[in-house]
Parts: C-alpha cells; sequence; structure tokens
C-alpha cells in the first residue's frame, strides 16, 4: 500500500513505519527570522522554554486566554509606549446555528490583545445582521478564520464558540 498523509490543522499525521522519523526543529537553522550574529541573540529562549507550563487545550495546543486571564502575559497596547487597552466587555450571540449550540462570541477576549482596527471594519461590518458568518467561510479563511486555526485556537474545538445551549442542540456534543 502507498504511503499516504492526513492534514490536521497544525500537524501532518502519518502512518507508521520501521522507524521513527525525527521531528523537525521549530525554526530552521537557516531562518531570518533571528539575526544570529546580534549580541543580544544568546538571550532568546527557545519557544519550548518560554512556553513551558503554559495551560492547553484539548488538542493540546495553548490556550492563550487562559494564558491571559491567568497573568502569563500582558499584552502591549503599543509597540513603544505604556498605554493600556481598549477592553470592551459585551458579548454577541449568534444565533444562526440549525442544531449546534448557538456561538457566543466575548468581545473582552479579543480586546485584551486587539485593537478594534483589527476586525472592524474587515472582516467584520460593526452592524447587526451584516456579517454572513458561516463555517463554510471560516474554513475558508474569512471572519474568525483569519485568525482561528492560524494564530488563534483551531476551528476544530467547536465547543469554544458553539458554548450555549438551546431547545434544539444536545447539551453536550464533543
Amino acid at each position: 500500500m502507498d504511503q499516504f498523509k492526513v492534514m490536521v490543522p497544525g500537524q501532518t499525521i502519518a502512518p507508521k513505519t520501521g522507524s521513527a522519523a525525527k521531528p523537525k526543529p521549530l525554526i530552521s537553522a537557516k531562518s531570518e527570522v533571528y539575526d544570529r550574529s546580534n549580541p543580544s541573540y544568546p538571550l532568546l529562549q527557545s519557544p519550548r522554554e518560554a512556553l513551558t507550563g503554559f495551560p492547553l487545550d484539548s488538542l493540546g495546543r495553548i490556550n492563550w486566554v487562559a494564558v491571559l486571564e491567568r497573568g502569563l502575559i500582558a499584552p502591549r497596547a503599543e509597540k513603544r509606549t505604556r498605554g493600556s487597552m481598549r477592553v470592551w466587555d459585551r458579548e454577541i450571540l449568534m444565533k444562526n446555528t440549525r442544531d449546534m449550540p448557538w456561538v457566543r462570541f466575548p468581545h473582552r477576549q479579543h480586546t485584551e490583545w486587539l485593537a478594534c482596527s483589527n476586525c472592524h471594519p474587515d472582516p467584520f461590518v460593526e452592524k447587526a445582521g451584516t456579517n454572513q458568518v458561516n463555517m463554510e467561510e471560516i474554513f475558508r479563511g474569512n471572519y474568525c478564520g483569519k485568525c482561528h486555526d492560524r494564530v488563534a485556537f483551531s476551528v476544530f474545538l467547536c465547543e469554544r464558540c458553539h458554548s450555549v445551549t438551546h431547545p434544539d442542540s444536545p447539551t453536550r456534543w464533543w
């Protein structure tokens, strides 16, 4: 049987072979991300060292909301100044989910480290009923999919968004 690979966001799953393949480093030695000639380069922590002890989600990836809530990181409002984030504590309930639990969108968790301009007016228009958000568009990288499955938690953690049960939805499906 020919070898095959199944792609899962963030990882590749391949059938087991006779010898375990060595995992590739996160950043290649040829990477141009870091200036290795900079005298401060040795002071940088490896991601593994820097992220040790951070809470994980059910897929084993870092749960950044929990990290923020526990005070393990403190996002900056500005690159060079000590301004504060403009946190907006308002939730939006999206009910067009068929038999899935409704989606609770928490502005607070987003605005604790993102400026409003990251999402408004693109990809979200600030007027109720104008954004035709659906899972197909999210999977295509639109709306929530601009960040989720890229720099934010996986779109396959359904319960993180579909968290408000209603009479037509199962109480727990994961």
